[in-house]
């Protein structure tokens, strides 16, 4: 260090700073996390992450953030809110309407706006260099969903929050419509205590949850969850969830939707995250009309963009099959007109959920058709 800063007004600049820069409220903990090694293993051994390898492939790193960066001694982790400040306070029931209506493609409030991983990496460095500059040497390093670190542990460490029993971190001023981000730093700030959990005997996100894959409190089995199958899940849906998925076409917010806390859920201060593309109100039939190119162009910018042409129309084949639930949505003319043009689509991976959709609407494919 060229300088010897006074620690606890350092630590208190840090969160003006953070504020001035969007965040919504930035904390401070110690990276000790063994106690969370052995529910991480045993998360591993059950396989709940199924193909998300990543999760595995770098052991107990993940909970040992000054191996991951030799010489962190302190965490600074910071919320910033993404509800759009143009929803009211009625988004709930409205979400909840959505998924109601047979040609609606529900995509998860968070992914309808900007990729936070950019909005968030961007504001944490400009953050980290404004401590840089303050104190003259500063080893550190930035996070936002991107390396192997156990954010949520941190986060609850710093007082941030608690993990809810759906695993989500929750807040008592803001729900859980939030992402987090870290810096990892070699400066010995002062640290923030903890909060308490709060959930008390509520379990309604175990109760909503559409495949039961939360399993128990705090035991979530992700090879069961919407938003894994849709998002991080790179082959065929399995067929005994499809139906369960409905017309949830990217993510799934129903854990949320139904958590009381987010009454209290905070609208984002930045533009980044207000709704692109219509997301928010935009048809299946719509949607599953975007050639690649449309694809790519429209989601420029967006998280969505990460799952690719052929995984979107995979979970839209899913979401117009599940039309078929509902009286008003089974044999739609639309609908079937739209799977159909998709039928001999040159991937087999959106084939075989055409054929699957088309077959929940009474059609079924000859060889022929499926190949012309």
């Amino acid at each position: 260090m060229t300088t010897s800063p006074d620690l606890p007004e350092l630590a208190r600049a840090i969160k003006a700073w953070g504020r001035e820069l969007g965040f919504a409220d930035v904390r401070i903990a110690d990276v000790d996390l063994a106690h969370a090694e052995a529910g991480l293993q045993a998360w591993l051994d059950a396989g709940f992450h199924g193909e998300m390898d990543y999760m595995a492939s770098h052991g107990m790193k993940r909970a040992r953030p000054n191996e991951l960066v030799p010489g962190t001694v302190r965490a600074i982790v910071a919320r910033m809110d993404y509800l759009p400040a143009t929803r009211g306070d009625g988004w709930r029931a409205e979400e909840a309407a959505r998924q109601l209506e047979p040609g609606a493609a529900v995509v998860s409030v968070y992914a309808r706006g900007r990729d936070y991983h950019k909005v968030l990496r961007n504001r944490l460095q400009a953050l980290a260099e404004r401590v840089k500059l303050a104190v003259g040497e500063l080893g550190y390093r930035v996070f936002t969903d991107s390396a192997p670190v156990m954010e949520l542990p941190l986060a609850e460490k710093s007082g941030l929050g608690w993990r809810g029993k759906h695993t989500l971190l929750l807040s008592r001023a803001a729900g859980s419509t939030f992402f987090i981000g870290e810096i990892l730093v070699d400066l010995p700030l002062p640290v923030d205590p903890p909060t308490g959990a709060h959930c008390g005997q509520c379990q309604a996100c175990i109760d909503v949850c559409p495949t039961q894959a939360i399993l128990g409190p705090g035991r979530l089995d992700a090879r069961r969850c919407i938003s894994y199958l849709t998002i991080e899940l790179k082959g065929s849906i399995p067929e005994e969830l499809r139906p369960l998925i409905g017309n949830r076409i990217y993510g799934c917010d129903d854990c949320q939707l139904a958590c009381p806390w987010n009454k209290f859920a905070q609208r984002a201060a930045l533009p980044d995250f207000d709704e692109r593309n219509g997301l928010g109100a935009a048809g299946m039939v719509d949607l599953f009309a975007w050639d690649e190119d449309e694809f790519n162009r429209r989601m420029e910018g967006s998280p969505i963009r990460r799952i690719g042409h052929e995984r979107w129309l995979r979970n839209l084949a899913v979401g117009l099959g599940n039309a078929a639930a509902s009286a008003a949505g089974r044999g739609d003319a639309a609908i079937v007109a739209a799977l159909r043009a998709r039928a001999a689509h040159p991937s087999s991976l959106v084939r075989e959920h055409v054929a699957w959709a088309l077959a929940r609407h009474g059609v079924l494919l000859d060889a022929l058709e499926a190949q012309a």
